[in-house]
């Protein structure tokens, strides 16, 4: 009740892919909880099986309170990054029997030290700027190693550095991450991704617990999240 009849059709749509194409304030989040919430209440989803990602943490709560409002309130409702996070944290011990690496919190001293240590010097701005092209890269999942090769024709350039100056930064930055126990939050993604492809026990895992996702505002997910 309440919803309207595109949002219905939404939510009474239970079974296979479905991708749901709607503007700002159109309802998409009603629909889609309403979706989750219908397959729970008719016994089609398990609520333990359901996982629902979105991009802020804003947007998270937001799920989770309204999927308590209409009495699905064990699905878990993240951030691609709390997601990967907590799976990252669960898996890591189990496949390498050691503690996860620390988290930095920015990426800025780390990567003025690589650029220091390669002989770049510049402003903050410039830092910044070479943090965020890492970060792109990264996401993209374009290696420190192939950056230089690659990224020339994808029109990247930071300030009046050449890609092949841009790429020693960025593998210096690797390797001090490397040498410090470190890893980013581009790495939170990468790391646990790679663990469910090359661990076939951390992949059945993964399938055995969660049969439903839902990704909210998919059309602004990266290569990484993807």
């Amino acid at each position: 009740d309440g919803l309207d009849p595109e949002q219905r059709q939404v939510a009474e749509t239970l079974r296979g892919p479905v991708c749901v194409i709607a503007g700002a304030g159109t309802g998409k989040t009603r629909a889609i909880t309403h979706r989750i919430a219908y397959g729970v209440a008719t016994g089609v989803y398990r609520p333990q099986s359901v996982f629902a990602v979105t991009f802020t943490v804003r947007a998270a709560a937001e799920m989770r309170e309204r999927l308590g409002q209409l009495g699905a309130p064990s699905v878990q409702a993240r951030t691609f990054h709390s997601a990967a996070l907590s799976q990252l944290r669960y898996f890591w011990p189990k496949m390498y029997g050691s503690d996860l690496p620390r988290i930095m919190q920015s990426k800025y001293a780390f990567v003025a030290e690589a650029a220091k240590r390669m002989g770049v010097h510049g402003d903050r701005a410039l830092i910044r700027d070479l943090a965020a092209e890492i970060e792109w890269a990264k996401v993209t999942q374009l290696p420190a190693d192939e950056y230089a090769s690659r990224a020339a024709g994808r029109g990247r350039q930071v300030g009046e550095l050449d890609a092949a100056t841009t790429s020693t930064v960025f593998m210096a930055y690797e390797d001090i991450k490397r040498e410090r126990g470190f890893i980013d939050m581009e790495d939170i993604l990468l790391l646990n991704a790679a663990i469910l492809a090359d661990e076939p026990r951390a992949a059945a895992e993964v399938r055995q617990n969660y049969r439903h996702f839902v990704v909210d505002e998919f059309q602004d997910v990266n290569p990484a999240q993807a």
